[in-house]
């Protein structure tokens, strides 16, 4: 039987934890990741449960969002934007994103 490549990025310290794993369940990781597409496969779902972060409503976020809008908008105004650089845009959306992890 033919057999296709999939290759993936993961840390490497949770590879390492991954494979001694594995081989305490005496299995490669191939064979374990055989499985998991397989049950994926025939349950036509993941096999365990994947949840979004709950912990605020939507009403959070929404307000959440509007003050980032609105500095946004402040900055924007201060500044030309023409003068907006893309790295200064990306560091705006990470500041916004490392606030709302919190």
């Amino acid at each position: 039987m033919r057999q296709a490549t999939i290759t993936i990025r993961v840390e490497p310290s949770l590879k390492k934890n991954f494979d001694a794993l594995c081989e305490d369940f005496g299995l490669s990781v191939t064979a374990a990741f055989n499985m998991f597409m397989k049950a994926v496969v025939r349950e036509r779902c993941i096999p365990f449960k994947i949840n979004a972060d709950n912990s605020k409503s939507k009403e959070e976020i929404r307000e959440r969002a509007i003050k980032a809008l609105a500095e946004m908008r402040k900055i924007v105004s201060e500044n030309d934007p023409e003068e907006m650089s893309l790295e200064n845009i990306n560091r705006l959306i990470k500041e916004v994103r490392d606030e709302r992890r919190q």
